[in-house]
């Protein structure tokens, strides 16, 4: 498994549902890696996947994630992934709990404990993502939901050089919406500092993220990272971001 203490910021591509062959090699073939701090920076791409072989074989300075992975070890579950398989697939990351699949697939904060726990078990580094919907926001509910969240969906041998936590607030998700910059800051040091046992977590940031923002956030105390979902299938948009290192 990789040890993610000795990294100062986390750049996580989530390409989503999105890509074929020719996008791969038009994308790979305009992806500038000079200049990037690959010795401090960990910069994890994940696309869907059927690709990820394809992409792992063809890109260096990224690591290589899963989007999602199966609560189960194996057996009949049709279209399912399992941890064991993306391991098999050279994958050290893997996205677990988005609000995605989280709303559209009905997945519960069990259903991302358990997926998270299956990644450990195999040596891959989950990035386990929390957030909060407009409604609980409007109704001051942010912090009780992201700690009910973190509290049952982090796994009792998760820490600082195993897990990553992404605060993504649903609401700012392909919405085009950010939080004000003092509001991600905010959350951020509420995550380290005001639950028990999480401060040297690396917590990084998803939610209309673009190379027009990033910066930006990227400077805000306690947020360790970005996780882009749009921009990232946009070469020249994704490639100002890694700039910003």
């Amino acid at each position: 498994m990789l040890e993610i203490k000795k990294y100062t910021e986390f750049f996580v591509a989530n390409w989503k549902m999105n890509g074929s062959i020719n996008f791969i090699d038009n994308f790979l073939s305009k992806l500038v890696l000079n200049d990037i701090n690959l010795e401090n920076t960990c910069n994890i791409i994940c696309p869907p996947s059927p690709y990820i072989q394809y992409v792992s074989k063809r890109l260096e300075g990224f690591y290589i994630g899963g989007q999602d992975c199966s609560i189960f070890e194996d057996g009949a579950y049709t279209g399912d992934v399992s941890a064991s398989m993306l391991t098999d697939m050279n994958c050290n990351f893997c996205i677990v709990g988005h609000s995605e699949r989280r709303k559209n697939f009905y997945e519960t904060n069990e259903d991302v404990l358990n997926k998270a726990s299956n990644c450990l078990q195999h040596g891959i580094n989950p990035i386990i993502c929390i957030g909060e919907t407009l409604e609980q926001k409007k109704k001051n509910l942010t912090k009780e939901i992201l700690s009910k969240q973190i509290l049952e969906s982090i796994p009792k041998n998760s820490n600082d050089n195993n897990s990553i936590i992404a605060y993504e607030p649903v609401w700012a998700i392909g919405t085009g919406l950010t939080p004000k910059l003092e509001e991600i800051s905010e959350i951020h040091h509420f995550i380290k500092n005001e639950i028990s046992g999480f401060k040297k977590f690396k917590v990084i940031y998803g939610g209309s993220v673009k190379s027009s923002n990033s910066r930006d956030i990227l400077k805000l105390e306690n947020v360790d990272g970005i996780l882009i979902g749009g921009a990232s299938l946009d070469v020249e948009d994704l490639n100002n971001i890694l700039l910003c290192q």
